[in-house]
This record gives structure tokens, C-alpha cells and sequence, in this order.
């Protein structure tokens, strides 16, 4: 995963000022959440570059082994027990080289969010929180915080007080809600600002959760 990898783009306006790093769930590529941005994005919005990675097909495990796109194995349903850490962090060092992308096309680290669902999430929390300059903000959508026992070493200064936008499913039975919940726990005690918000629904992304969600953005492209 040293070579950058492919994305969908898609620009709400030339010459782009912030850039969202958006990051899919396992099985899904970068065309999934491209539909979101024109139900996301406020008019007066300054603009903004959205980029869709597609992640690198691997066996996965825990569905008998089958290639797909993912941005790690997944041994088991309990997600946190085993962990793929290699490809986690070679996931997380990808991320780091879209982050330059954008900083070489214009925008800065200050302006630059990254986002991602389920597995997507997990690496943008994972790879943003140990990001060595201060970032715009992390979107978390339902997910958790992988190889947590590393962060509390390994976390950058620089993004201490990043905002955090979380958000999870009160039926998802995919990533479970106390798994989510135990992620934001701990986000809180080492002492980050995590705006939490739970939602009926299972492992999806529902009408009420984007509203939340552009309110959250807004206020931080204003």
C-alpha cells in the first residue's frame, strides 16, 4: 500500500479550500458515500474537495477468507481481541499519503477533515489521532477505535483537542453499540472532544444522523 491509492473526487467548486478524506466500510469501495455530498453540503459552503479511496481487495477472515475491499483483516465478531495491526497501520500510512496529496495540492493539514464508516472509521480515527499536525476534524460513523492500547503513546499533540464527530447505531449489529460507546469512553478520558450522537437504526447512515452532521461541519467552514 505504498503507492497512492485510487479515488473518486468530486469538487463542490474550483480551487478547493478544505478537502474531506472519506474512507468506506469493508466491502464497499469509494463510490459508496460519493452520493452523499450533494445531500451534505450547505450552499454558502466555502469550497470543498471530497475524496472517496477505494481500499485494497484482501482476503478477509471472518467472511471464510473471500477478497474484498478492506482496510484490514477481521479475525472475529468481537472485532478488538484479535487485530489485524499490520494492516491497520499500512492503512493508516496510506491515509497519511492523501493527507500529503492535499497539502501539496493547496490545502493545509488545519483544513483537512478525514471521515469514514465502520472499518473506513476506524482508520480515520486511528490514523488522525496520530497525525503529526493539527487536522480540521475526525467523522466517525459506526465504528470503534482500533489498536486503542497503543494510543494513549502514540496519539500527536497537535490533534489533543481535534474535534470528533461520533456517531452510532442503537441496533447495529455489526460494530455493537457498546463497542462504539467503549470507543468514545475512552476518546473522553484521554481527554478529546467527542460529539456523540446515537441514532435507531442498525449499521447505516440515516437522514437525521447527515442533518448532524452538516451542522458539525458547518461550524467549522464557517
Amino acid at each position: 500500500m505504498s503507492s497512492l491509492l485510487p479515488a473518486v473526487e468530486h469538487e463542490t467548486a474550483a480551487n478547493p479550500r478544505y478537502s474531506i478524506v472519506w474512507l468506506h466500510g469493508l466491502g464497499a469501495d469509494g463510490h459508496d458515500f460519493a452520493p452523499i455530498v450533494p445531500e451534505l453540503v450547505a450552499a454558502d459552503w466555502p469550497a470543498l474537495r471530497f475524496v472517496f479511496p477505494h481500499a485494497p481487495v484482501r482476503p478477509v477472515t471472518i467472511n471464510g477468507g473471500l477478497p474484498m475491499r478492506a482496510w484490514y483483516d477481521i479475525y472475529g465478531v468481537d472485532l478488538v481481541s484479535r487485530q489485524d495491526e499490520a494492516g491497520i497501520r499500512a492503512s493508516i500510512a496510506a491515509t497519511e499519503a492523501l493527507i500529503d496529496r492535499e497539502r501539496g495540492r493547496g490545502v493545509p493539514d488545519e483544513r483537512i477533515f478525514l471521515a469514514g464508516f465502520s472499518q473506513g472509521g476506524a482508520i480515520a480515527l486511528a490514523a488522525g489521532l496520530r497525525h503529526a499536525e493539527r487536522l480540521a476534524g475526525i467523522v466517525a460513523l459506526s465504528t470503534y477505535l482500533p489498536i486503542a492500547d497503543t494510543l494513549a503513546a502514540e496519539r500527536s499533540a497537535a490533534n489533543a483537542d481535534v474535534p470528533i464527530f461520533q456517531a452510532h447505531g442503537s441496533f447495529d449489529p455489526v460494530v455493537i453499540p457498546p463497542r462504539g460507546s467503549a470507543s468514545r469512553d475512552l476518546l473522553q478520558e484521554l481527554g478529546y472532544r467527542v460529539d456523540w450522537h446515537g441514532y435507531p437504526m442498525a449499521h447505516a447512515v440515516c437522514a437525521e444522523e447527515i442533518a448532524d452532521l452538516r451542522t458539525w461541519l458547518g461550524r467549522r467552514l464557517a
